[in-house]
Formats: structure tokens, sequence, C-alpha cells
């Protein structure tokens, strides 16, 4: 599986039909549980690796604590918490509909105002991410 490859899980059903595990699945893109089921959005390897750059200097600095990784058909998330008990204070949100617009990547605060949004993942952290300053 190459770095550019979407994480694919497929879920596995018992034989009543409820879920049981999730587990890896070689298809990109998807979450199959049938012939029938519609793609997921899902985050790619390298798209992970840049949110988890920043998420993890913000866990350093003391200023986040939890994350949690969401897909649908339409959107994948990651939702940032301060706390594990609060709100998300970021969401980071890929929707392929509005790559040709106004950009498929887009930072979202608690209250639903967009920080920023583009093409490019690592442009739209920026915004979330604080650099250290040196300051003469």
């Amino acid at each position: 599986m190459s770095d550019s490859e979407p994480i694919a899980f497929r879920r596995h059903l018992d034989t009543s039909g409820g879920r049981r595990n999730t587990t890896p699945a070689g298809s990109a893109g998807t979450l199959a549980s049938g012939r029938d089921a519609p793609a997921f959005v899902v985050f790619t390897r390298l798209e992970l690796s840049d949110i988890f750059n920043v998420y993890g200097r913000r866990v350093a600095a003391g200023d986040w604590r939890d994350y949690a990784i969401d897909w649908g058909r339409d959107i994948a998330v990651f939702s940032i918490f301060r706390r594990a008990s609060e709100v998300p204070i970021y969401r980071v949100e890929k929707n392929p509909k509005l790559a040709r617009r106004q950009g498929a990547y887009s930072v979202v605060t608690a209250t639903g105002l967009v920080l920023k949004r583009g093409q490019e993942l690592r442009r739209v952290l920026d915004v979330i991410d604080v650099k250290v300053a040196l300051v003469k």
C-alpha cells in the first residue's frame, strides 16, 4: 500500500446483521459490506500525516488533548478537542464535492465559522498551526 492511497475499512457483519469489528481493507476509498455499498470519503495516509504533524505539535504544547475521525458518503472529518468531554474546537473537513469550487479542505470552528478553505491541506492547516517565533 503506497502513501497516497486512502486508508479504507471494511465492516464485518455477524449472522444477526450487527457490526462486529472493523479491519483494514484492500479497496481504495470505500467501506464495503456488500457489492452495492457506496464509496465513502476518507483521508489518505499523506493527509493524515499532515494533520497529525500539526496535532502532535499542539498536544506537545498542551493545547489539545483528544481527536476523533469520522467519515461518510460526502465528507470526512478530523475533530480536535481541548478535552474529551467537550465539543470539538476545530474540525478539519474533506469534501470532494467542493474541490473545484472553494477547495476540498476546510478548517471549521466549534461555532461553524470557516477559518480557511482551499485546495492544499497543508496551507489550510496553517491557520491552526502555531509556529514558534523568535523575538530579538
